[in-house]
């Protein structure tokens, strides 16, 4: 249980990093923010067996896809955070280390670029999009800030688990 609710609080606190960098980013760098209500629209027509849409946005909208697509999008951190004590063990939990959870979160950007950007129609590392070398950079980004909060929180976390 407290290998499970360690993992939960590191997810969160990363994916909440992320959420702010997001924040950070559309004011400096004029980027828009992500809108986890497409997200949500994309998984919700899943249950119809859509997975591909040419243009996500002009896809019908789903009945409360921005509260699907915001808990899809913590999810998923929690998820991606549970692969840092299944990769590098408990220890890591115990002793957290920053280039494990870097590169974890750089991994994570496959994500997006293989599975969300084609399935929302904005193809593979949205090569579909205007900009498609901005959009990849400001994905990577993400994920390595995403990264980051893995590791801040998990030694945020570790003196509540390990005193």
């Amino acid at each position: 249980m407290e290998l499970l609710v360690c993992t939960l609080l590191i997810g969160i606190g990363a994916t909440m990093a992320m959420d702010a960098w997001g924040m950070v980013r559309g004011r400096v760098f004029d980027v828009p923010r992500t809108d986890y209500a497409l997200v949500g629209r994309w998984l919700g027509h899943m249950a119809d067996g859509r997975f591909h849409h040419q243009a996500i946005a002009r896809s019908a909208p789903i009945r409360g896809e921005r509260l699907l697509g915001w808990c899809a999008h913590y999810l998923t951190g929690i998820a991606f955070a549970a692969l840092l004590p299944m990769c590098r063990g408990y220890a890591w939990l115990q002793d957290p280390t920053p280039i494990p959870a870097l590169l974890l979160g750089v991994g994570t950007v496959a994500a997006p670029f293989l599975l969300m950007q084609p399935g929302m129609g904005a193809g593979v590392a949205a090569s579909r999009t205007a900009r498609p070398g901005r959009a990849r950079l400001h994905s990577l980004l993400n994920h390595l800030v995403f990264g980051a909060g893995l590791y801040v929180s998990a030694v945020l976390v570790r003196p509540l688990f390990f005193p």
